[in-house]
């Protein structure tokens, strides 16, 4: 990945995610009145950090998750891939432990039995988009036996993790085909994936900025400040192969937009697009990488970069 086209965010939670973990049963569904809920208060709308207000030091024997608000959107499957923003709490020193609203940018979570925790896993799947999920565990069976030194959780902990179901990510560009410029490359693809651009017939670049739209996504329009997630493929013009591209990795990138993390040209062009769109861009050296080009990628100071873009979510 190409320096200041995506910048990763400076804290993962691996240990909550990955599927590792043990788990025990669960009890889906219980009463935040009673149980292990019944130790805090929990107040906000989904979508903006929770208010948690500890009454005492929680105690849980095993996972248990209660729908604190339910959504209105499509239930949420194996094999999906979601927005949701996550807020942890331990039940013993009755503190906040991490939060993504601190960051300002939701997690893209892929719901995979494989992979995913089973306490992560229980805050997800078979809940509805828009929902804000609560779900409580020992530590242990939270991350395993030495609960998470990193986030100072003992293994004796109880933890809290609160999760809102923000949206859900694409597989693929969605909508209707849009004829292309005619300063456009033709796309060479397999399926729904790029694979590389060929300039055969394509003109010289003549310096400018150029976007055009090949699919027509009907989803929401992409706003300044937002993270969107997208599978692209760059290459530069007259190149014979791309020098960077995500379709072959299995999994697409997230980024925020309009705000300086990525190059102008994206900034500048992807703001405004629709979820669900493929975008063809013309990007300058100006709102490339400049002078300097970039050497490490092949990238040459004079030279214009051509990406396919596919918007597949943005929050």
């Amino acid at each position: 990945m190409l320096r200041r086209l995506r910048r990763v965010p400076s804290v993962l939670l691996p240990l909550v995610l990955l599927g590792t973990l043990a788990a025990c049963g669960n009890d889906t569904g219980s009463d935040a009145s009673s149980g292990p809920l019944s130790a805090v208060s929990i107040s906000g709308d989904p979508g903006k950090a929770p208010e948690v207000s500890w009454k005492q030091q929680m105690e849980t024997t095993g996972i248990q998750s209660t729908v604190l608000h339910q959504g209105d959107g499509p239930a949420v499957k194996d094999g999906d891939s979601i927005y949701a923003n996550f807020w942890i709490g331990d039940g013993y020193t009755k503190k906040k432990a991490y939060s993504t609203y601190d960051t300002g940018q939701p997690q893209l979570i892929k719901v995979d039995s494989s992979s995913l925790s089973p306490v992560f896993k229980e805050a997800v799947e078979g809940h509805t988009i828009g929902s804000r999920v609560a779900v409580t565990a020992p530590a242990d069976k939270a991350f395993g036996p030495t609960g998470n030194p990193n986030l100072e959780i003992g293994n004796k902990d109880a933890v809290l993790i609160i999760v809102d179901l923000l949206s859900t990510v694409l597989d693929g560009p969605q909508g209707a085909q849009k004829p292309a410029p005619a300063w456009a490359p033709k796309l060479e693809t397999k399926g729904d994936a790029v694979t590389g651009l060929d300039f055969s017939k394509a003109p010289k670049p003549d310096g400018k900025l150029h976007s055009a739209v090949l699919i027509e996504g009907t989803g929401a329009t992409v706003a300044k400040g937002q993270t969107i997630t997208v599978n692209y493929l760059g290459q530069v013009y007259g190149g014979k192969k791309p020098f960077d591209e995500s379709y072959s990795k299995g999994q697409p990138t997230s980024f925020g937009i309009g705000t300086g993390q990525v190059i102008p040209g994206w900034d500048e062009t992807l703001v405004g697009q629709h979820v669900g769109s493929r975008v063809l861009l013309a990007i300058p050296p100006k709102d490339g990488y400049g002078k300097q080009g970039q050497p490490s990628a092949g990238i040459k100071g004079d030279d214009t970069l051509y990406f396919v873009v596919d918007i597949l979510g943005a929050h």
